[in-house]
This record gives structure tokens, sequence and C-alpha cells, in this order.
């Protein structure tokens, strides 16, 4: 997969198949959509293009909205990486390029930019200026331009039933089970391992402080998590504190996991952290010793749990 930073630098030895969206998740319809634009690219001997944009559109163009993404354009370039496309256009959403009316795109991305021979593209997606044209003002153009348009059915996006937006509402509940069920992978978090409070030590569970690289990265609701990683080209399972640590008077959010039969120093490294299951809220305990009796029973279940779901 090449990719690249803009429509305007943009290089390809064929005309395309092109599919357009933001694509956060790379959820089960997104992946319905990209296998179609790989297999029309190889029937057609096109090659395969997946335009996206960031930031978000929403990040620009409604800031006060304060949206979190499922992935950081890092990870979404990752995911997509292993789809089979021929290229990934990233382009730079600005108030400038949202202004463009909707032929200006068409003629000067779609066709002169990306050589379009075919554009597949869901039932309800709307572009150009104030998203004024949809389905029905993109076959025209397609009539005027030279290009097919193949349509996503609203019947087809239904049968999959999921959306980004389920997905982050998912998240922000704590419902990690059903986000992983929607995006087909474990929602992750991924950061550097910094110094903390040092107070998991002091119970004897010494925790990996996570600091995320991205502020747009989308954190699950407060709470205490299940959760795996691979450190040194090991498999690591442990459980996570997303929230203040009440108790012990914390205010900031911090995230913070400790791993089961793991005794290493991770300051420093670069961690992604897959989530498998909530166990239980934040909650703010009578006293330290309570807090230690909730942490050796989220311990407890935690290793139930891996040794019913995971056992080798």
């Amino acid at each position: 997969m090449k990719i690249h930073k803009g429509a305007n630098v943009f290089k390809g030895e064929k005309q395309t198949v092109v599919t357009i969206g933001t694509f956060d998740g790379v959820h089960a319809g997104h992946q319905k959509i990209i296998k179609r634009l790989v297999d029309a690219a190889k029937i057609e001997n096109l090659e395969s293009v997946i335009f996206t944009f960031f930031p978000h559109p929403r990040m620009v163009l409604q800031k006060e909205s304060g949206l979190k993404l499922i992935n950081t354009i890092e990870e979404r370039t990752e995911i997509l990486e292993k789809t089979g496309i021929d290229h990934l256009v990233v382009h730079p959403f600005t108030q400038q390029f949202s202004r463009l009316t909707a032929q200006e795109f068409v003629r000067d991305i779609l066709v002169n930019r990306l050589k379009a021979k075919k554009v597949i593209i869901g039932y309800d997606h709307r572009f150009g200026r104030n998203r004024t044209a949809d389905i029905n003002t993109l076959k025209q153009f397609g009539e005027e331009y030279g290009f097919d348009v193949e349509e996503i059915t609203k019947q087809e996006v239904d049968q999959v039933a999921v959306s980004s937006t389920k997905i982050r509402n998912a998240l922000l509940d704590g419902r990690v089970e059903q986000a992983n069920s929607f995006l087909q992978t474990p929602f992750s978090l991924k950061g550097t391992v910094v110094k903390g409070r040092g107070l998991g030590k002091e119970f004897n569970y010494p925790t990996a402080n996570l600091s995320l690289k991205e502020d747009y990265k989308l954190i699950p609701k407060n709470g205490v998590y299940v959760v795996r990683s691979v450190i040194n080209e090991k498999r690591y399972f442990g459980m996570m504190n997303i929230g203040t640590n009440p108790t012990v008077g914390g205010k900031d959010q911090t995230i913070e996991t400790y791993f089961f039969n793991l005794d290493q120093d991770l300051y420093g490294a670069e961690l992604k952290i897959e989530m498998l299951v909530r166990i239980r809220d934040e909650k703010k305990f009578a006293s330290v010793n309570a807090l230690k009796v909730a942490m050796r029973q989220d311990a407890a279940f935690s290793r139930q749990y891996i040794k019913d779901n995971y056992a080798e």
C-alpha cells in the first residue's frame, strides 16, 4: 500500500476505483466496502484508492463538539494497510477544503488527481460545500466526467448494523466487548509508559502508567478492565484502571495497568494495550484497605476470565 499525504501528491500508474470516508475504527461496515473496492479493482484492472481525511471534518467544522476518535491516524493507517488496497490518500481537511463545491471536488480531486474510473460509495454519503450533494449528484457527475458509480445500498448497510458513532458510544459507556465485536478486533490504547505516583507498588500492584500520544484518541469510561499486551514479543495479560484514584485523593485521569507475571522496568516503553472486558466502575472506597480488597477481587476475576477465554 502506498500512502499519499494529499490528493495533490497522488501518483498512480492506472485509472482507479475510489471510495471516500473517514473510516474511523475501520469496522465491519467499512471492511465490507473495502472488500468490494479491492475486488472491483482486480476485476476491472484498476488501482484501488481509499480517500480519507485528517483531521476528522467534525474536528475542524464543529470544534466545540470535542469529538474523540476510535483510531489515531497512525492506527487507522496500520489497519488499512492490511486490507489489500493499493493506495491510501490522507487528505488534509481544512476550512478551505470544506468550501469546495461538489463539482470542484469531483472534477479537481476525483477525476483530475485520482483518475477515478469508478467510485464506490454509501447510499447516504454527502459531499461538497455544506454537504449538499448526494449519491444522485455523484451519478450525474459520473455521466459528465466518465466514471461509474456503485452504490452501497441502505439494505446492505443495515445488515451490518454498525457505525463509528455506535462504537464510540459503546466505549464511552464502558461496553468494550460490544465495541470489540463491532470492530472485529480489540480496541486498544497506545502510548508511552511514564512515572506515576508509585501507589500501585505500595499496594503490591506495580502499574505501568500510560501517556497517550494523541489528545484526540477516545478513552473509554473510567473503570477497571481486563487487558493484554505484547511486550518484548511475549503476550501478557493484566488489569487496567482508568480514572482519578479518588480513594487516595487523585484528581487527574490516569491510565494504569498491572501486568500479571511481569517483573521488569517498563519506563519509557511504547505499549499497545488491548482492552478485553470491563470489570467494574471506578469508585471511592471508605479506606485504603477496602481498595486493596477490591483490587484482589479484580485480580481474581481477571485471572479467571483469562483462564476461561484465553487458556493455551
